[in-house]
């Protein structure tokens, strides 16, 4: 029973959250009420992006404190995270994807490729940078970029 009284007396303990990003809050993310709903979209990438969206979202870095949740559908998302250079087979697809989330999409590029096509620039199977396809909201360089960098970003998409 000693552990049990410790537990409830002690409460919640964890760590303040860092100061607020620098940068303003985009204007598109005051509807979104502090939560965000966010899609990943591989267009093209190498795949190390992915590995740091995933660290993004692991306990150490954390982006669900921050108001920021992944999800399966874009029917269901606000944001959409896009990484990689766009490829010829992945431009449709992807401006599909944008059309179906919910007025106004908020899309992320995340990646030295997502923003100018990185070391895949002037390929042949490559239709160009994310912004070359769908209008781009805010940009995270790096190749990768850090997990602190993406959480970063997500939390000037909610503003919190």
């Amino acid at each position: 029973m000693g552990l049990l009284r410790k537990i409830r007396t002690t409460g919640r303990v964890a760590e303040p959250a860092p100061p607020a990003p620098l940068g303003e809050v985009l204007p598109q993310a005051r509807r979104l009420s502090g939560s965000a709903q966010v899609r990943c979209v591989d267009a093209g990438s190498c795949n190390g992006c992915e590995i740091e969206i995933a660290a993004a979202f692991n306990p150490v870095y954390d982006a669900e404190r921050y108001g920021a949740r992944l999800v399966a559908s874009p029917r269901h998302a606000d944001v959409a995270l896009v990484t990689g250079p766009v490829t010829r087979n992945m431009a449709e697809p992807l401006r599909r994807t944008v059309q179906a989330m919910p007025e106004p999409p908020i899309v992320v590029a995340v990646g030295d490729c997502a923003v100018d096509c990185g070391e895949f620039a002037g390929g042949y199977g490559i239709e160009g940078a994310v912004s070359d396809v769908v209008p781009v909201d805010l940009a995270v360089p790096g190749c990768p970029p850090a997990p602190a960098e993406i959480v970063a970003a997500l939390r000037r998409v909610t503003g919190r």
